[in-house]
Order: structure tokens, then C-alpha cells, then sequence
């Protein structure tokens, strides 16, 4: 029971936290807090005489250096966010959004399109970071409060994400399982398009139930919207651009960076009094302040005025630099989930997780919360796969059980529960991107909440729940 003390320690310092500090808590205590908890691993491994001092320093270097393609991609989406919006091309889709989108169709809308996008692309995190924040702030502009949009948004672009073939986690799942990778999909089908639909019938209900009226002014943001920015449908282009390089799998941060080196271009060409308005006006003018009001999108934060105190927000950008805090508490959960390693702690929790198992409910139970347990204490999705297909799969073999069984458990509890996660690389990514606290967005996140539930139900009913693989 040594080995749950630290999650203790941890819970009880994030509730202080959020109590004193509340929506600033990611701005330093939460990573203070994990530091902390890892000085409990660490000494706890020392009393017990399981801690060796280099191990615990590799261990810790290897997590946080598996993370940094995820930092690399933060860092691009920060100057994404920054040359999108600042070029027009978000408030493009929010200008024209507002005239299709109504409020009482607005959220399963919202969840529909993101799963779609989601879908083509295979990426959860682009389509969030992209059509997620043009949403984001049509809903603001109908009067949906942010949890409710925020959670149709993941919602959907996590549906989409778990079943697209370009989708690394679906692609990660299937191969560390063994299990073919569209066995996996048409597998995980069983689970996820019920647990959707679902989600879908929901939003629909919730959509005709809350009263927006009067609640937001949505000829005032378009008016607002076409006096501060040059919006045209040629702007499309570059999201058009940015889908047809990830069709051909280009890798994702290839995409990333051309997507905010062609949004730079564009917004010298669409918005030149924004990227004026940006640079400082003591600073160089003429071609060199361009050149200062592109940079600043990328890596500063940005506000531009639009006489509306509520799209002045909107239109606000944090680009590279509003990412840091992010990154920091990243790297710092990485130390913690080093420190369980390397004491063997996290060896022990996996090992009572296994303990559990009776039969099929208990053993597909044990997985998905195996991984849900394990997107807490490694914050990060893909450490949350495999390590869970690496504890169970000989269980399952043992068991007569097929492979798909245990990939789908892997995704049902590890990828869609990730961004529920205040610490987790996911769920940090999402709330920064939106600017929408996780613990805000969590209760509307109704597909990612129910799909754990699914699978385990499903598990219980025995349906398809095969001991003989099928052709």
C-alpha cells in the first residue's frame, strides 16, 4: 500500500491548489505539487531500499525525452493559434459559421463536424486547435457557455480520432497488441459508435433544452469580426492545404509548421493593419515591422481590438510563449512518472491491478481502468497503450481471449480518458489550446466519460467477446 501514498500526497496538494489559486493553478502549483509528490516516491524507494540513484536519474531523462515530439508540437501549435487567427483564417470560419450554425443545432453540429475532421485527418489535437477554437467561439457568440462547447468539440474529435487509420494511438494500439490495424477499428466499432450516438442524442437534447436567448449578440461579433478583419472565403485555402498534406501523411509536424509558415504569408497579404497593429509602435517600420508583427504571432502573445470586450478576448492569442507553462508542468510529470518507475512503485499498483482479475468483466475492467490509472500517473497517452498492453497480454493469451479484446480496452480507457486528465499532455494541450479549464470542459465530455462504461457493459454482456479468433 507504500505505492499509493504518493497519489495521495498529490491528490490532496492539486485540491489545496485548485482551492487557493483556482483556474491559475497550472501556472506554477500543480507542477510544485508534482515535484513534491516525487520527492515522496523518491524517498519511500529510499526507506525501502528499492531506490538506485542513477536509475532514477535515467529513468527520468528517458520520460521526459519521450515527450518531446509532444512539446515540438505544442510549440507549433502555439504559433498556429497565433498566425490562424491574426490572418483571418479563424475568424473566417467564425464569420461564416455564425451565419449556418443555429443555436438549438449548435452542439451536436459542433460534435458532428469534429468527428468528421477528426476522421479524415487523424488527429485529435490539429482539429481542436484548429475548427475547435473557430467553434469555440461561435458558441460564444450564441451563448453557449465554454463547458458545453469545449466538451461537443473533444467529444467528437476524439471519436474521430479513435477510429481513423491515420490516428497514431489507433495505429500505436493495434501494433503493440498485435492485433491487424482495421480488425482493431471494425473491433472497436462495437463499442464507440454506440457510446457516439449516444453522445449525439445527448448534445441534440441539450441543444433545444438550454436557453441561449438574448444570452449572445451574433450579428454584433459578425459585425465586429468584418470591421477588424479582411474576412474572404479565399482564406479556406489554407485549411484546405493543411487537410490535403495530412490525407497524404505528411508527418505531423511537417503540417504544423507549414500550415503557421503559409498563415504568416498569408496574413502579410489579407490582414497588413493586424500585423501592424501587433508590432510595437516604437519598433522599426515599414517591411521590418511586418516582418515584427509576423514574428510576435507566432511567439507573443497577441491582442487586437475590435470595440467588442468579449470577440477582444476571443481574438487574443498566446502563441509559443502561452504554451511554456504547459510544458513545464509536462516535464514535471514526467519526473513524477519517472520516480514511480524507477522505485518499482508503479510495478506494484499494476500488479494489484492484475489481482482483480476473476473473468471476462473483471479482466477488461481491469485493463481499461489499468489505463485510465496510468494516463494519471504517466500523464501521457501513449506510455498509458503500452504499458497496459504490455501488463495484460499475456493475461489475455492465458485466458484464451483474442488480441482485439485487449486493444480495444486499451483505447476504450487510455486514449479517450486522456484529455479528462488535468496533468496529462492531452488534457493540458486541450484546455491551453481553448483556453477552457479541464476540470470545466470534463462534465460534458460525455463520450469520453461514457466509453470506459461501454466497454466494460459490453464486456459484461459477453457481446462478441470471442475465445477463437475469426477469420
Amino acid at each position: 500500500m507504500l505505492a499509493f501514498i504518493p497519489f495521495i500526497v498529490l491528490i490532496g496538494l492539486l485540491i489545496c491548489c485548485i482551492s487557493v489559486f483556482g483556474n491559475a493553478t497550472l501556472d506554477g502549483a500543480s507542477q510544485v505539487s508534482l515535484i513534491i509528490s516525487s520527492g515522496v516516491c523518491v524517498l519511500i524507494g529510499w526507506l525501502s531500499k528499492r531506490l538506485v540513484w542513477d536509475n532514477l536519474e535515467k529513468e527520468i531523462t528517458t520520460k521526459v525525452a519521450n515527450c518531446t515530439p509532444s512539446i515540438i508540437i505544442l510549440l507549433l501549435i502555439g504559433a498556429i493559434g497565433g498566425t490562424w487567427m491574426v490572418s483571418g483564417i479563424v475568424p473566417t470560419m467564425i464569420y461564416y459559421g455564425l451565419q449556418i450554425l443555429s443555436p438549438q443545432w449548435f452542439l451536436v453540429s459542433t460534435c458532428i463536424i469534429c468527428a468528421l475532421i477528426s476522421l479524415l485527418i487523424g488527429s485529435s489535437w490539429t482539429t481542436i486547435a484548429t475548427v475547435g477554437v473557430a467553434l469555440l467561439g461561435i458558441g460564444k457568440a450564441l451563448g453557449f457557455s465554454d463547458g458545453w462547447t469545449a466538451g461537443a468539440i473533444i467529444s467528437g474529435a476524439y471519436f474521430g480520432d479513435k477510429l481513423s487509420p491515420l490516428s497514431d494511438t489507433t495505429v500505436l494500439a493495434s501494433s503493440v497488441v498485435g492485433t491487424p490495424l482495421f480488425t482493431h477499428i471494425k473491433y472497436m466499432m462495437q463499442t464507440t459508435v454506440p457510446t457516439f450516438l449516444t453522445t449525439l442524442v445527448i448534445f441534440l437534447i441539450s441543444g433545444w433544452l438550454i436557453d441561449v436567448s438574448g444570452e449572445g449578440d451574433v450579428q454584433l461579433f459578425m459585425d465586429g469580426l468584418s470591421q477588424t478583419f479582411n474576412i474572404s472565403p479565399w482564406l479556406f485555402l489554407v485549411p484546405l492545404v493543411m487537410g490535403m498534406m495530412i490525407m497524404r501523411r505528411w508527418p505531423s509536424l511537417v503540417v504544423l509548421f507549414l500550415a503557421t509558415l503559409i498563415a504568416g504569408i498569408v496574413a502579410l497579404i489579407a490582414q497588413p493593419d493586424r500585423i501592424r497593429e501587433i508590432a510595437s509602435p516604437e519598433g522599426p517600420q515599414g517591411l521590418l515591422g511586418l516582418y515584427e508583427g509576423v514574428m510576435r504571432s507566432c511567439y507573443d502573445s497577441t491582442s487586437i481590438s475590435t470595440g467588442i470586450s468579449e470577440l477582444d478576448k476571443l481574438v487574443s492569442t498566446r502563441g509559443m510563449s502561452g504554451m511554456m507553462p504547459t510544458i513545464w508542468l509536462i516535464i514535471s510529470a514526467q519526473i513524477f512518472a519517472g520516480a514511480l518507475t524507477a522505485t518499482g512503485q508503479l510495478e506494484d499498483i499494476m500488479r494489484y491491478f492484475q489481482r482483480l482479475v476473476k473473468g471476462t468483466t473483471s479482466l477488461v475492467a481491469s485493463s481499461v481502468g489499468s489505463a485510465f490509472f496510468l494516463n494519471i500517473t504517466t500523464a501521457d497517452q501513449f506510455l498509458s497503450i503500452i504499458l497496459t498492453s504490455s501488463m495484460f497480454k499475456n493475461m489475455y493469451a492465458k485466458m484464451g481471449y483474442e488480441p482485439r479484446l485487449l486493444s480495444r480496452s486499451c483505447e476504450d480507457g487510455g486514449t479517450v480518458t486522456s484529455v479528462l486528465v488535468p496533468w496529462n499532455t492531452c488534457g493540458l494541450t486541450q484546455s491551453t489550446v481553448l483556453g477552457v479549464a479541464t476540470l470545466t470542459y470534463l462534465p460534458y465530455c460525455f463520450f469520453n466519460l461514457l466509453s470506459p462504461i461501454v466497454s466494460v457493459s459490453v464486456a459484461a454482456l459477453g457481446w462478441k467477446i470471442n475465445k477463437k479468433i475469426e477469420d
